[in-house]
């Protein structure tokens, strides 16, 4: 019989042969997912351009965009736009405006002027329109309102376009809105300003100027064809109309979505058809949806660019 020494040298080698003759076992190593691009916060610029009573269309837009989440960091806005934009940037929300603009009274913004014992040239003072933005916002500064706003008007000597970011939010808005021949000019500081609409009808290129990265830009003109020419007030807003259409075509380029509401031949001092200006905003927001979300969405994702 073998010793109980030989039984553990034989099961030693036969370990150590077993040993020998097998495959080292290679190390697992786990699968490590790729990082996910984190969205970064993006700045959303909201352009409202001018077109008198078809501004009615921004309320829908704006409840539109607040119904999916979208609210801009900086409101910019011309004539028309101005008005709702200024309200926007206070605080009100969509459902807000949408209800303040159905009880508007359009005689509360409508001070007649006598031209004839007028030095300056228009039927409207304009100064009704500057008290009712005021009390709308409640005597707040533009630099004072909740989200960073811009109203753009036009000095009448240069010719060049002012963007106001600071002072009276109504005298603002007032300047903004004051369509030749139509409101009287406004005096700020020794200047004289006429509407925006003349030099930026949809202000996108000053929302990029105040920061916006993304901007949403609102066009309410009218197309050519559709404005009537039956009176001397018709032809000068048909000239606007021509003029803001070659205006646009350069500034729109640069909007990363445009939204146009379909007002047809809304006219420009049509307040009885608010109530379908607002549903022409909201539908139109609505049918670009998917296009913005998925451009916002690449931009989130996308590295931000030097020097924003």
């Amino acid at each position: 019989m073998l010793s109980r020494r030989s039984l553990l040298s034989a099961a030693a080698a036969s370990l150590l042969l077993s040993a020998c003759g097998s495959t080292p076992t290679q190390p697992t190593v786990a699968a490590v997912p790729a990082p996910q691009p984190v969205p970064r916060k993006v700045k959303i610029g909201l352009a409202l351009g001018g077109g008198a009573a078809r501004g009615f269309a921004h309320i829908g837009v704006i409840k539109a965009l607040e119904a999916q989440g979208i609210v801009p960091d900086i409101v910019v806005g011309t004539s028309a736009g101005s008005v709702v934009g200024s309200m926007y940037a206070y605080g009100y929300n969509g459902f807000t405006l949408q209800k303040m603009a159905l009880e508007m009274d359009e005689a509360s913004i409508s001070d007649w002027a006598l031209p004839f014992f007028s030095k300056s040239p228009g039927v409207l003072k304009g100064e009704a329109l500057q008290a009712y933005v005021n009390k709308t916002v409640h005597n707040q500064p533009i630099e004072k309102l909740k989200i960073p706003f811009g109203a753009v008007a036009t000095d009448l000597k240069t010719g060049q376009p002012i963007l106001f970011r600071r002072g009276n939010t109504g005298m603002a808005v007032r300047a903004s809105s004051a369509v030749p021949s139509v409101y009287q000019p406004v005096t700020i500081a020794g200047k004289t300003y006429v509407d925006g609409g003349l030099v930026a009808p949809v202000p996108v290129r000053f929302a990029r100027e105040m920061g916006a990265e993304f901007i949403i830009a609102v066009n309410i003109s009218s197309a050519t064809e559709a404005q009537a020419t039956a009176s001397s007030l018709d032809v000068l807003m048909q000239t606007f109309t021509i003029m803001g259409q070659r205006l646009n075509q350069h500034e729109l380029k640069d909007a990363d979505v445009v939204i146009t509401p379909a007002l047809g031949a809304m006219g420009s001092a049509d307040f009885n058809g608010r109530n379908l200006a607002v549903l022409a905003g909201e539908q139109a927001a609505a049918s670009v949806m998917p296009q913005l979300k998925a451009r916002l969405k690449a931009k989130q994702l996308s590295p931000a660019l030097a020097g924003q």
